[in-house]
């Protein structure tokens, strides 16, 4: 269906050209839209006009036209006059409103095939079948990017994506809720990941021109074939979840960029547990005090190097190893030892997954 806005701005396009008033109705006479200031009472003339199998008729000085949706009667368009040259207004303005029809019905039928694509609610047959009446490339190389933002419920984040000058027509813009939109657009044999990334971050620019804050964009592998475009948005999902556990600060994640924390989401909770048992023992990891952990992370960001820990970090030497020959002495892990180093990183990865999973129940 055309919105209201839509049919008027079509209406007074026609009327500054022509300067003929306009209206268009429902089928039982009610005006939708019209140019003109004052229109008498014409339900009793609609309605019996629609009932007729006339496609256009004169009613007192006003020429009456039917507007089709494929072959349901969908609107009363009202000219007024009834000269010749109305007549004609009147079959050129049925014209544009009709392909307007046609058109929002494509747009709908093309958003309505991409979310159930998404959401593989479609047989295989059906993907093909749906996508050759809709003009759609099902061999193309697509890649889907998950951008959420925290937009609210006054803004429309769809609307907002659609005036970025890196978005095209035969890309797929369509919203997953309120803050969320499925971006999937069309790829070359050789883009690469960086590609991605760089438009991703170009995307979260663009955005923020706008007003949109927030802004996080989760990008899946490429798809090969429009069979794989809900993969390749699954894969968003899972590189947006992970990224708020283990990449919070990350604005743009792609998800073969999310390295042991996507081996770590797809473990049961209970296997966790038993995952910690075995490392720490009965010492509570939430023991370790916030500077120890900030000496730790920078100790593995220097490959374990002691020295250039310690200068880095402003301490002596001597305190950053009293640290780490605290954590031995609680954990039994000595950090310096690459084997003990893994198994503590791992650790701590899996007690945030486990406290991100608490808050989600």
């Amino acid at each position: 269906m055309i919105s209201n806005q839509v049919l008027q701005e079509t209406m007074n396009g026609i009327k500054n050209i022509t300067e003929v008033d306009l209206c268009v109705t429902d089928v039982y006479g009610h005006p939708i839209v019209k140019t003109m200031e004052q229109l008498g009472d014409v339900e009793k003339e609609v309605r019996s006009f629609a009932e007729s199998m006339a496609e256009s008729q004169v009613i007192d000085g006003l020429q009456y036209f039917k507007i089709f949706d494929e072959k349901r009667l969908e609107y009363i368009l009202l000219v007024q006059g009834q000269n010749e040259n109305v007549y004609t207004i009147g079959k050129m303005a049925v014209l544009q409103i009709e392909n307007l029809l046609i058109a929002y019905k494509e747009r709908f039928d093309k958003e309505n095939f991409v979310k159930n694509l998404l959401l593989d609610n479609l047989l295989l047959v059906d993907i093909y079948n749906r996508a050759k009446k809709l003009h759609i490339d099902v061999e193309t190389r697509r890649v889907a990017f998950l951008v959420q933002s925290s937009y609210g419920k006054e803004h429309n984040l769809v609307e907002a994506m659609k005036q970025l000058e890196p978005i095209r027509d035969s890309d797929f813009i369509t919203a997953v809720d309120e803050k969320s939109v499925v971006y999937v657009t069309e790829i070359e044999e050789q883009d690469t990941q960086v590609q991605f990334l760089q438009s991703a971050e170009e995307i979260v620019k663009g955005l923020e021109k706008e007003g949109v804050l927030d802004v996080k964009i989760a990008i899946g592998n490429p798809a090969n074939n429009i069979k794989d475009v809900s993969r390749s948005y699954k894969e968003a999902q899972i590189a947006l979840e992970v990224s708020k556990i283990f990449y919070e600060e990350a604005t743009v994640i792609a998800y073969n960029q999310l390295g042991i924390g996507r081996l770590i989401y797809q473990l049961p909770l209970p296997l966790c547990k038993m995952f910690i048992r075995e490392v720490f023992g009965d010492y509570s990891p939430d023991a370790i005090d916030d500077e120890t952990l900030a000496t730790i992370d920078k100790f593995f960001e220097n490959n374990l190097n002691v020295s250039e820990t310690s200068r880095q970090l402003f301490i002596h030497r001597n305190t950053l190893v009293y640290r780490l020959d605290k954590i031995q002495k609680n954990t039994n892990l000595d950090l310096r030892n690459f084997e003990d180093a893994i198994a503590f990183k791992i650790a701590l990865m899996v007690v945030k997954y486990m406290k991100y999973m608490d808050t989600m129940d």
